[in-house]
């Protein structure tokens, strides 16, 4: 039986329909990393765990706890609880960090509920003091920083996908190890049908994209907020909107970034025709480099942009997708 760091930090990394590690597995062990020593948790199909858990050690995880399914194929939620409950008790960690993804809020709340730990949501980073692990948050739509910590007890938090930088170092010989779980037979909601829908794009999949092109009701309509996409397609970005963007029919919900989309941290933020208002600014703001192109001057965007162009986005953009079809040329 593998023998767990003291300050071990326990991580559940998420597996696709397709059976791949998430793209939020990185950031996680990386976070993992810089408070403790990782180990990590997949829930998978069996003849799966030998390439995820290698996947996983290239990306630090110098342990790998491996679980069956165990029904998570067709129950919501429940087996994977299960699994991290179990895992938590094998490894005692100082944490568990979880994904913020739509599964990983849900697994993180139910893991706490059930264990009456401390938890702390969309987190944008971890640190640690003489008392334990930190939970770093951007709160009020960015205007401050904050820390959380549990009282007692270890801190379970999900972290923004895209928000930590820090990569753990690869591991050429992870321990591997099968974890025996113990079933809680807690009520699981069944998936008794579903219905595959396919959808192929050239463009990243917003949530955790390195670089976002987001579009406000500056556009005027669907059909001029082409202009974001082509930007988005010349910098390899996905494409982003404001509410009002949404709400006024440009592009469909999956695409609004703020308090009641997307919460994003890429490398590279482009604001088109977006005034700022915070309920945007909360899910964009932690974004490494921000550039806003508005013909408003006041615009609150501007106080968070790195860099700012006032203009209109429809002379103006058109002249960065030459200058940049130039540059490739």
């Amino acid at each position: 039986m593998a023998e767990f760091a003291a300050d071990s930090i326990l991580v559940l990394l998420d597996v696709t329909p397709g059976g791949a590690l998430a793209s939020s597995s990185a950031g996680l062990l990386g976070a993992a990393a810089q408070v403790g020593t990782p180990v990590a948790l997949i829930v998978a199909g069996a003849d799966a765990h030998a390439s995820l858990s290698s996947d996983a050690a290239t990306l630090g995880a110098a342990t790998v706890l491996t679980a069956d399914l165990g029904g998570a194929d067709t129950a919501l939620t429940v087996p994977v609880v299960d699994a991290l409950a179990s895992a938590y008790d094998l490894v005692h960690p100082d944490a568990v960090l979880i994904s913020n993804s739509i599964e990983g809020r849900d697994v993180a709340g139910r893991l706490a509920a059930r264990r009456s730990f401390a938890l702390a949501v969309d987190a944008v980073g971890v640190g640690r003091d003489d008392d334990g692990v930190l939970a770093q948050h951007s709160v009020y739509g960015g205007a401050f920083n904050a820390a959380s910590a549990p009282t007692f007890g270890p801190l379970v938090a999900t972290v923004r996908q895209g928000a930590v930088d820090a990569r753990a170092e690869s591991v050429a010989s992870p321990v591997v190890e099968p974890l025996t779980v113990t079933g809680s037979a807690a009520p699981a909601a069944q998936i008794t049908s579903f219905t595959a829908e396919v959808a192929t794009s050239s463009r990243p999949e917003l949530r955790g994209a390195a670089k976002v092109v987001s579009g406000g009701r500056g556009l005027g309509s669907a059909e001029k907020f082409v202009l974001v996409e082509e930007l988005a397609d010349a910098l390899g970005a996905a494409v982003g909107a404001s509410r009002a963007a949404v709400d006024a029919g440009y592009v469909p919900y999956s695409h609004q970034v703020g308090q009641t989309g997307v919460s994003v941290a890429p490398q590279l933020y482009v604001a088109l025709g977006i005034s700022g208002a915070i309920q945007h600014k909360a899910g964009m703001q932690t974004a490494k480099t921000i550039v806003a192109i508005n013909k408003d001057g006041d615009a609150p965007i501007f106080e968070i942009a790195d860099y700012g162009i006032v203009g209109d986005v429809f002379q103006v953009v058109p002249q960065l997708i030459a200058a940049l079809a130039a540059k490739k040329a």
